[in-house]
């Protein structure tokens, strides 16, 4: 046995960085019991790099490479084929020459065979560099396989390759290349068989794609493929395909595309008892991998015949039961608007702070509906209030519940009477009658909730080591309570109730559309839309210096106000500043993760905000911006009264219409407030912990203050206590944290890690057009702002926000807007009640709207219907 040439039965599961991850997987193939692999033979990682070793034009070349970005595509392209040309024509090392030809006299030299590539970052379970490199079949004489050899360790850098290896994090000189030389078989049928559905995720449906001859027909597209889904050991579904080419081997080597036989041409490409064989094969290597898997099969002569195997590496990870009852699950940051991943303490800090049956998945949570879908009743509740904050998860719950296969109703559940009366008809009407037209209650709530953070920060200054974590724990009791208090939620209810009355009534009496919308606009104690008009004071500030603009323009540093003093107004501007972060300091996008930076922590991030500001406006906007979105509501009360006094009983009507109107002014902005409580205690109990992680530093038992966000709170505690902690867990958490944020979170998953998406059921929208949720009315033109981080925010007035989603520290950028549309959100999720407050026209839940929307388009948005053109 060689360093230099492996035969599949002599590889150990430890050579990846000598075989790659294709020639490891089929190493570990060829000696499962029961799996046909054909024969052959590794040229190793050590081959390539003793051949490159010390090549002055590739290194020289390497190094210019290194120092590209992914945009200079250009440049990629010539630098990538310089080395490809290098690499041909390097020669061989004679030893590797030599290995070569004692395994093919083993296999026989006569035979064809495929020379594919395998590198040391691929079919890996986060990264499957899937049709990165080169494969060549049908590859006869001894010759011909050295220099396909040559030929793939090139595709090492294929254009494709380069840039994948940048979006992924590779480094390209720390990839090498082996080279799986296997003996050719001539198959009747090939294809690709996923053990986990790659359109749904479903893991228990097993999708096989089936085609004539050669495989490479279907990988390339040149063909289509009969589909067959398999559930349990049973076909489910079958596709036939009409298949007019197939691509099959030469005798004198290489391959040929010929035209199928007219009558062949829709015949089953695989019997159904063949479809059942395969179908236990794949399970079969599923089980031995201990993931889904996406399998390369042939068939000859009624044998299967495994050409490759490697983890499917675009699936969402199933939350984690401890059964094997179906569940489903919904997720959390489509409610709380952060779909990014969580780190370890901000998820388990999170979990502390509910009440809900979570779950964890790819570094976000998931709330477990499934017992609440069970029972009509509780089902009625769950998909009403789900589908007020999003109606694409209320139409994957019905999805589920139509369907019937995940969740049955439970046999001693009765659908409870109805009284005859919506609840529509009587929002909250109970709570109303003590709460009506007395604002001081929303006011007491406030006051109660500033003193108690108060009293928090004063007692958590002594608190140290283990005595701290006992301390947060209790205060989180207190947290709660303050969160689910029935009077705070009663007061939230009202003004979310007032405002569904006064939509339905208003469009069933007058025929007007969202009406509610315009009587949101300036409500009183909405803390969050305040925080945007506050910074547009902090503008004024500074408008009067032009030399502190001028040195904001060029601040990197989070120390800036330090310098600042030295300025011209600078004592002033900064005590603005801290003014303003002592009352908003401790928010930050994605606030709900207490390990993500606050603005407190680094001021920086808003200063961008503050110049736009400056750019945009004139002097006192707030003020002006306040008093136009107070008078707009007040004239829409007046002229829906007035219109509502000429119909039949309208003296009732607009009764009824002024207490509703009065509920939504007086209790709407207390919306934001609990938020801003919670994520106040956040940034105390923070700040503590991190005086806590610079003992740890000093101790020697972590490296960076930072460290502690990879531990969950409990794990914390424990550190604090012992002094005692395996660094090899932070550097794991790191690197899973680095795959959880390439990925997607569904809205609905199932245990069978099923995704299920939501559609909206709308008629008579135009043709052509971007559908989405409408939030806040109105129709608005101008140009697409495509923003993904707040900081990279350069908006002017006028300009359309698109982004993933918005929490509310990207409130302060509604000031300069004219329109917002989000991937994310629903009706009352903080960017839809911030753009009625501001009058901002908006569409949310807007699928992929970053992607189908350019940067810089000139689009029309529809907030009161509900979609986007693209003009």
């Amino acid at each position: 046995m060689s360093s230099l040439v492996l035969g599949f039965q002599e590889m150990e599961k430890s050579q990846l960085l000598l075989v790659g991850g294709k020639g490891l997987n089929l190493g570990e193939l060829s000696k499962v019991i029961g799996i046909q692999v054909p024969e052959g033979f590794c040229v190793t990682t050590v081959g390539y790099q003793t051949a490159i070793a010390q090549n002055g034009t590739y290194l020289a070349l390497l190094d210019r490479l290194k120092m590209l970005k992914v945009d200079d595509r250009e440049q990629i392209s010539e630098i990538s084929r310089k080395i490809r040309q290098t690499i041909s024509k390097v020669e061989i090392p004679s030893d590797v020459v030599k290995a070569v030809i004692h395994y093919l006299s083993l296999f026989g030299e006569e035979h064809a065979y495929a020379v594919r590539s395998s590198a040391t970052a691929e079919d890996l379970p986060h990264a499957s560099f899937a049709g990165q490199h080169d494969t060549y079949l049908n590859i006869i004489g001894k010759e011909a396989i050295l220099q396909h050899i040559s030929k793939c360790w090139a595709s090492l850098f294929t254009d494709r390759a380069v840039i994948y290896r940048m979006q992924n994090g590779f480094g390209h000189s720390q990839v090498y290349l082996s080279v799986i030389v296997q003996r050719m078989v001539f198959p009747q049928a090939s294809g690709i068989l996923f053990t986990a559905d790659p359109i749904t995720s479903n893991r228990k449906l097993l999708s096989i794609d089936a085609g004539f001859g050669l495989g490479e027909a279907l990988v390339s597209g040149l063909v289509s493929a009969d589909c067959y889904k398999v559930r349990e050991g049973k076909i489910v579904e079958q596709r036939i395909a009409t298949k007019k080419l197939a691509i099959y081997g030469r005798k004198e080597g290489g391959t040929e595309t010929r035209q199928i036989d007219p009558v062949l041409q829709k015949t089953q490409t695989l019997t159904e008892q063949q479809i059942l064989r395969l179908a236990r094969i794949g399970r079969q290597i599923e089980a031995h991998f201990g993931s889904p898997q996406d399998i390369e099969w042939c068939l000859v002569d009624n044998t299967f015949y495994i050409l490759q195997s490697r983890p499917i590496t675009t699936l969402y990870p199933i939350p984690e039961a401890n059964d094997q009852e179906n569940h489903v699950y919904v997720s959390v940051g489509h409610q709380q608007m952060m779909t990014d991943p969580m780190k370890p303490l901000g998820l388990s800090l999170f979990l502390l702070t509910t009440y809900a049956p979570m779950r964890k998945a790819g570094g976000r949570l998931f709330v477990d509906v499934t017992p609440m879908l069970i029972s009509p009743v509780g089902r009625k509740t769950i998909v009403d209030t789900l589908g007020k904050s999003d109606p694409l998860i209320k139409d994957a719950l019905m999805t589920i519940i139509e369907r019937g296969d995940i969740v049955q109703s439970s046999p001693d559940d009765k659908e409870e009477p109805s009284s005859g009366k919506s609840n529509k008809d009587m929002p909250s009407a109970g709570f109303q009658a003590q709460i009506d037209h007395d604002p001081t209650i929303v006011s007491d709530l406030i006051k109660r909730s500033q003193t108690s953070i108060e009293e928090v920060k004063q007692n958590i200054q002594t608190k140290l080591g283990p005595d701290l974590f006992d301390f947060i724990l209790e205060d989180i009791q207190q947290l709660k309570k303050d969160l689910f208090d029935p009077e705070s939620l009663g007061v939230i209810m009202a003004a979310m109730d007032a405002s569904s009355w006064i939509n339905e009534k208003m469009n069933e009496w007058l025929g007007e559309k969202n009406a509610a919308d315009t009587l949101s606009q300036s409500a009183a104690n909405n803390i969050t839309s305040e925080m945007g008009l506050a910074l547009l004071d902090v503008a004024d500030v500074i408008r009067p210096y032009p030399e502190v603009t001028e040195y904001l323009q060029h601040v990197k540093d989070d120390h800036f106000s330090d310098e600042l003093v030295k300025l011209d107004g600078g004592k002033e501007i900064r005590d603005a500043i801290h003014a303003y972060l002592s009352k908003y300091g401790m928010r930050c996008p994605g606030e709900i993760d207490i390990t993500r930076a606050r603005w407190s922590e680094k001021p920086i991030a808003i200063v961008p905000m503050i110049l736009g500001n400056i750019k945009n406006f004139e002097p006192n906007a707030s003020k002006r911006k306040f008093e136009h979105g107070r008078r707009e509501a007040l004239n829409k009360e007046q002229a829906l009264l007035d219109r509502l006094k000429q119909l039949p009983d309208g003296e009732q009507k607009a009764k009824e219409t002024k207490r509703m109107i009065g509920l939504i002014r007086n209790f709407i902005g207390y919306r934001e407030y609990p938020k801003y409580a919670m994520v106040n205690r956040y940034f105390v109990y923070k700040q503590a912990l991190l005086k806590e992680a610079e003992q740890l530093v000093q101790a020697g038992v972590i490296y960076e203050k930072e460290d502690i966000y990879y531990l969950t709170f409990e794990e914390l505690h424990g550190v604090v206590r012992t002094l005692k902690l395996d660094y090899q867990i932070i550097c794991k958490r790191k690197d899973e944290y680095k795959l959880y944020e390439k990925l997607t979170p569904p809205r609905v998953i199932t245990s069978d890690g099923e995704i299920i998406a939501g559609e909206y059921k709308r008629e008579n929208l135009p043709a052509e057009v971007i559908v989405g949720l409408p939030v806040s009315s109105g129709v608005i033109e101008g140009r697409a702002r495509v923003i993904l981080k707040m900081e990279n925010a350069d908006l002017e007035d006028g300009d359309i926000l698109v982004t993933s989603f918005t929490d509310p520290s990207w409130t302060p950028l509604f000031v300069s807007i004219k329109g917002l549309i989000t991937e994310v959100g629903g009706l009352m999720t903080h960017g839809a009640v911030i753009a009625r407050e501001y009058g901002l026209p908006a569409v949310v839940g807007v699928e992929n709207a970053t992607k189908l929307i350019k940067d810089g388009q000139q689009i029309r948005l529809h907030g009161t219907e509900g979609y986007i053109e693209i003009l």
